[in-house]
């Protein structure tokens, strides 16, 4: 097994939405949080926009999940992440002072002002796909989340415990299902060995320790997270082992830029219908 601890090359590729940047940025006041000099708001934008693209995929399964039960599951785990995602949205407008509300912050920067991690708009492929990508990223945002327990912010510690227990279940149900797929039949297992040979390749930009995650560690907004990527690259091994025995793939080129804003077609196909109402009517209130 090979540990990947270094920062590899970013993908190139980027697709805009069919409303060009320019005129998004004329139309969203917020914008100016895209490049913050503050990186306490830039960490903390990162972590809303992780949970609201993937939160964002999962509701793309809302009535196509195997059953009825996992159908709610799988809502249930998007509600809960997009929930994340408002709250810290609101906590970055009081940081900035800005009198707009969280849907314009979440629904109007172009694809480069989103500053998620590739893992979170990788494609739905199939169920064994949905639950493996869900479980690497929530044992991740779990040591993520932890770390900020102790924070000199105290409105993020506080949503950081509140999320905790979310991440728990989300844990807990995506783990189930991975060593059920894994231990299960042929195709299942083989299903899950397809999707483990793709998404391992975006796991490491997870855990990506930049100047601004330095820097909010060094200001007491965070703690360093990234101490807990061995034990968590443990408890991964260990779920796979169960999973039929699956191994960590042998990865050439790990993959990273998210954090960046460098996105492939995958996000920006996510926000094409994400961001369709509030650019077409601006203001808009149900």
């Amino acid at each position: 097994m090979t540990r990947f601890t270094a920062t590899r090359p970013s993908i190139p590729s980027r697709t805009v939405s069919r409303i060009c940047e320019a005129d998004m940025r004329a139309r969203s006041p917020a914008l100016s949080v895209h490049s913050p000099q503050r990186h306490e708001t830039a960490y903390i934008l990162r972590l809303a926009d992780n949970a609201l693209i993937l939160g964002q995929r999962l509701a793309e399964m809302c009535a196509r999940a195997p059953e009825m039960e996992l159908d709610m599951a799988l809502m249930n785990i998007a509600l809960d992440l997009i929930g994340q995602a408002k709250a810290l949205y609101e906590h970055i407008l009081e940081l900035e002072q800005l009198a707009d509300n969280a849907d314009v912050l979440a629904m109007t920067r172009p694809l480069s002002g989103y500053t998620c991690c590739h893992m979170v708009s990788r494609p739905n492929r199939d169920f064994a796909w949905i639950v493996l990508r869900q479980y690497l990223f929530s044992s991740m945002q779990k040591y993520q989340y932890e770390a900020l327990l102790g924070s000199s912010d105290k409105t993020l510690a506080a949503l950081a415990e509140k999320s905790l227990k979310e991440i728990a279940y989300h844990i807990r149900f995506a783990r189930t299902w991975v060593i059920r797929l894994g231990d299960g039949t042929e195709e299942s297992h083989q299903r899950l060995a397809d999707a483990l040979s793709y998404l391992w390749r975006f796991s490491e930009e997870m855990w990506q320790k930049d100047g601004t995650l330095e820097a909010v560690i060094r200001a007491g907004i965070s703690a360093d997270f990234t101490t807990a990527h061995d034990k968590w690259l443990d408890e991964i091994t260990a779920t796979l082992d169960e999973a039929g025995g699956l191994r960590l793939p042998e990865v050439g080129r790990m993959l990273s830029g998210g954090y960046q804003g460098e996105h492939d077609e995958h996000l920006g196909h996510i926000l094409k219908d994400l961001q369709f109402m509030q650019l077409k009517y601006p203001g808009l209130e149900w």
